[in-house]
């Protein structure tokens, strides 16, 4: 990979990043039993995944959340998260069709559901572990998980198609400029 592209994408990535963090940051609601929150930082690792790919999607979703779990202050969930949001982004980005013009495709829509559930499946099992009490955190935690997912799926589909219809993703910015 030559300088030019290495350096394009080490900036794009570190932007995806920063957009999941601070998406992440402008919208908190505890989940009391489980000392976390909901957001809306997902919707941007969804655009990260299925806009950018895997490699993209799993960083910018795991050291994006993690970075806002370190600057909300919660720190017993930095690691976790890192995982889970890691994991997410990656699995979305690997089955999402990023060729396709239309984000609003079979692929797409199966990427988002399967990563929304990976999260909130995640955390069940990692808020499970940190609270002692499986039952109290699949009533609350789990719940309020889905909702977190599927919201910032929502949220991620007209954002997305918004941007596929912008000169940078047909292909003719990237095209010229690498």
């Amino acid at each position: 990979m030559n300088t030019r592209k290495l350096l394009y994408n080490l900036i794009i990535t570190g932007l995806l990043m920063a957009l999941v963090t601070v998406a992440t940051m402008l919208i908190k609601v505890p989940i009391p039993v489980t000392n976390g929150y909901i957001h809306v930082g997902d919707s941007m690792i969804f655009l990260a995944a299925i806009m950018f790919g895997k490699r993209k999607g799993a960083l910018a979703g795991g050291i994006g959340s993690a970075f806002a779990d370190l600057l909300w202050g919660y720190p017993q969930w930095i690691l976790p998260t890192l995982v889970v949001k890691g994991l997410m982004g990656y699995l979305v980005g690997a089955i999402a069709d990023q060729d396709n013009d239309n984000v609003i495709n079979l692929r797409n829509i199966l990427a988002l559901v399967i990563g929304a559930i990976t999260m909130a499946t995640g955390y069940l099992f990692v808020g499970a572990i940190m609270t002692g009490s499986f039952v109290a955190v699949l009533v609350e935690g789990f719940p309020a998980d889905l909702v977190q997912g599927f919201g910032g799926a929502a949220l991620f589909i007209p954002i997305g198609i918004a941007l596929k219809k912008t000169d940078y993703f047909k292909g003719s910015i990237l095209n010229k400029s690498l």
